[in-house]
């Protein structure tokens, strides 16, 4: 990680996002993330089959109510409202998703966008919303253009 301060960093709403991240940098931000007493969901992706396995996972991450209907017109619903965890701030951490996001491109397109508007509608009430997908340094530098 940079000589940024993960805190600084993470407290900046007009920064926030979907990012790729190095998966060495997951456990400090998470840290940063649990000073500033933000929600903090990790959501592990590992053995993810499909778009609904990924949805359920996410929903259980973010503690969905119930009534989530499982789609992505839902997922856009939830990530705009947690009203039932309410926090300064959000941060998503999705584990281990490179074997998903290859076998899923267009769902993980479509999750990417979910989550990235997510983000640029938290940031206009001022308050931060990152969902972060963690990779080994190896798949990060393969997804370099």
């Amino acid at each position: 990680m940079s000589a940024i301060d993960p805190r600084a960093l993470l407290a900046d709403p007009a920064q926030a996002g979907a990012y790729f991240i190095d998966a060495r940098d997951s456990q400090a931000l998470a840290d940063a993330a649990a000073e500033l007493e933000f929600a903090l969901a990790r959501v592990d992706f590992a053995g993810c089959r499909d778009k609904d396995d990924a949805l359920a996972r996410i929903a259980a991450g973010l503690r969905f109510p119930e009534w989530f209907g499982g789609n992505w017109d839902a997922l856009d619903d939830s990530v705009n409202d947690l009203s039932w965890w309410p926090a300064p701030g959000y941060l998503l951490l999705i584990e281990r998703a490179g074997a998903w996001q290859a076998a899923n491109a267009d769902d993980a397109a479509t999750l990417g966008e979910i989550l990235g508007d997510a983000a640029r509608d938290w940031a206009k009430t001022r308050v931060p919303f990152w969902a972060l997908l963690p990779l080994p340094e190896a798949e990060l530098a393969q997804m370099a253009p």
